[in-house]
């Protein structure tokens, strides 16, 4: 049989409801007694029923995640990271696996697990505003990730343009002239990668060059196999280039393995830089590029928003709605420094781009 209450109660010679205030944190105790309970729960190796607590307060301690692909090493990682923020408030994460389908994001949305969960972090992909305008049930929600969009949600997602303009800016400083972009999608305007791409045309436009679309490469999808699909299309074309800046960095190391199998090198030849700093790049051959998105910190704001709307469900009125960009960087490797030893990218030179 478990350790009980009453079990704390008696070793440290307190009251059982002063054993319950020690568990559930409340501050009208008095050090002395405080360490006293938290001694003899350390004692006896007492583990507090988080479900009954949960039940007490008309809740699951169960919010859910759903994102589009647990395959990609992104969302992975994200989960991860959310689950571990989630743990920290003794909160259960249930996973939902969209595949970026409208019907399935919709599905979600509407709450279709609402007898299980207390709240929803929903990374949608196809969903548009009037979808999430047109949600009248289900569980609070916040929204993950860079898709745009008008809806009375939390939406915690990092400023995507401003994240391409700092990779383009890095080749360009490099002194690279014909940088393409990987991963055009024919979508609303309002898609990461229509971001990411507008990013790329402000910096080198900036920069006093002209983002020509020949340098444009468009994907069906943000995988390895679309990076070389659309990179060896590039070169196919004839298209002369010294530079790649990546949707992500899937489509990067693709790009990558064509130009090793094509006699090309990176970076001496051709600079890469992709996007989300996911570990198979810090691993590649050649070391990748990259802007790394604060995935931490992206899950701890989006758990606790999450709670917080939790808490204050039906409230009247509630907190308005909040975008919240967390922090990114770009982090410098071997796809654009190249090794030690070995020669680096040539100096920027000046002229028309």
């Amino acid at each position: 049989m478990g350790v009980s209450l009453k079990d704390v109660a008696l070793r440290a010679g307190v009251s059982v409801k002063t054993v319950s205030n020690v568990v559930n944190d409340y501050p009208h105790v008095t050090p002395g007694t405080r360490a006293r309970v938290q001694h003899a729960i350390d004692e006896l190796g007492y583990r507090p029923n988080l479900m009954a607590r949960h039940l007490r307060k008309g809740r699951t301690g169960i919010i859910a995640l759903a994102v589009p692909e647990l395959g990609n090493p992104y969302f992975a990682e994200v989960a991860g990271a959310v689950i571990d923020a989630a743990a920290r408030h003794e909160q259960t994460v249930l996973l939902d696996h969209t595949a970026g389908l409208r019907e399935k994001e919709a599905l979600v949305s509407q709450g279709f697990r609402a007898h299980v969960i207390d709240g929803l972090i929903l990374s949608p992909i196809q969903l548009e505003s009037e979808d999430l305008l047109a949600r009248t049930a289900g569980p609070p929600m916040v929204l993950l990730g860079e898709r745009e969009y008008d809806a009375p949600y939390d939406h915690i997602a990092i400023d995507n343009v401003t994240a391409a303009r700092a990779a383009v800016r890095h080749l360009l400083d490099l002194g690279r002239t014909r940088i393409a972009f990987l991963g055009a999608r024919q979508e609303s305007a309002r898609q990461p990668a229509h971001l990411r791409l507008s990013g790329w045309r402000q910096e080198i436009t900036a920069s006093g060059g002209i983002a020509r679309d020949a340098l444009v490469a468009a994907t069906d999808g943000y995988d390895r196999h679309d990076g070389a699909t659309a990179m060896a299309a590039l070169l196919d074309r004839g298209e002369r280039i010294d530079a790649v800046f990546a949707y992500n960095d899937l489509v990067a190391l693709g790009a990558m393995r064509v130009l090793s199998e094509r006699g090309l090198r990176v970076p001496e030849d051709i600079a890469v830089v992709g996007f989300d700093d996911v570990e198979e790049g810090r691993y590649a051959a050649v070391s990748l590029t990259t802007v790394a998105p604060d995935k931490r910190g992206i899950a701890r704001i989006a758990v606790d928003c999450l709670l917080e709307r939790i808490a204050t469900a039906g409230a009247d009125p509630e907190p308005p709605p909040r975008r919240i960009r967390p922090g990114h960087r770009l982090v410098v490797r071997e796809s654009t420094a190249g090794r030690p030893g070995r020669p680096g990218p040539p100096p920027r030179t000046t002229g028309t781009r």
